[in-house]
């Protein structure tokens, strides 16, 4: 056998002649790649992704590494650009603009039913209401504030992006808003939470408060207030009142909801016109053995 040398045959280079036009385009090519603050566009699998991020783009590193074609973009402002921070969420008729709904999507109406069936298993009902309100939580996120900022990447390019403004924390309705806590905490893990306790009297129905526990200057942030099981509402009206005497303003409350009757929807919006409330769905029948079945009290 022949050494390596003996079987790989070298072939002299061939060099395509170019017209010049052909010529005056690819000079104008490595000129915009030589560019660290050319603006570039994507074409993966046929699709065009615009990029916001300035770059340096050279020796075809983008092409090596991703295999994507790249051309030159019209530079824009940042804030021109759609960021997908607003989420497209649903308003729902007659209860005012700021009762929304999260997208009905298949997976949405699939963990709904789950939740709902009466032969789920506790295990499969805390993990796909594990999953319901992580999306919720999710879309709540996107109702705070966000300020733009601008960060360095680990090659060195500046990227103007946003950040949440500080100030935010979230306050569950005990018992059933605590299964939302693990949820909030996931997405924000240096959150802070603060705790409402309202019990219903056995004989009148009617709500009171019976523990409260939130962070000293609560007045200042924006609250996302937890509760996933609204029937009537009388629970979250308490537990409003409650925030609104240690001096939360009404427009600062997010409450975080899975659940509602139009009746609970009604009344709530109805004594809080401007209150945020974000949930899956309304329906005349609540999963009232929500909360039994998480905690595996049913």
């Amino acid at each position: 056998m022949g050494t390596m040398s003996e079987v790989v045959t070298s072939r002299p280079p061939t060099f395509e002649k170019k017209t010049p036009s052909q010529t005056a385009l690819h000079d104008k090519q490595r000129q915009t790649a030589a560019d660290p603050t050319t603006q570039i566009c994507l074409t993966l699998g046929g699709t065009k992704v615009s990029s916001v991020l300035s770059f340096p783009v050279h020796r075809g590193y983008l092409w090596a590494s991703c295999g994507a074609s790249v051309s030159p973009c019209v530079s824009r402002p940042l804030q021109e650009y759609d960021l997908g921070v607003e989420s497209q969420l649903q308003p729902v008729e007659g209860f005012g603009p700021y009762f929304k709904l999260i997208p009905a999507t298949g997976q949405v109406k699939e963990l709904q039913t789950i939740i709902r069936d009466r032969n789920t298993s506790r295990s499969d009902f805390k993990f796909y209401a594990d999953r319901l309100i992580r999306l919720v939580v999710e879309e709540g996120l996107n109702q705070l504030p966000y300020s733009d900022c601008t960060i360095t990447t680990p090659v060195g390019c500046q990227y103007q992006g946003l950040q949440f403004v500080k100030g935010n924390c979230g306050v569950s309705i005990v018992r059933s808003g605590e299964a939302m806590e693990q949820g909030l905490r996931s997405c924000c893990r240096s959150i802070r939470l603060g705790k409402i306790l309202v019990e219903s009297d056995l004989e009148t129905h009617e709500a009171r408060v019976v523990y409260a526990k939130f962070p000293d200057d609560i007045s200042q942030r924006k609250v996302l207030l937890m509760y996933p099981i609204m029937s009537s509402g009388n629970t979250v009206i308490k537990a409003v009142n409650v925030l609104q005497e240690h001096a939360v303003e009404e427009e600062n409350i997010i409450l975080l909801n899975l659940f509602s009757t139009p009746a609970a929807a009604r009344t709530i919006t109805s004594a809080f016109p401007r209150m945020h409330i974000l949930t899956s769905e309304v329906h005349p029948v609540a999963p009232n053995h929500f909360g039994q079945k998480y905690f595996g009290t049913d």
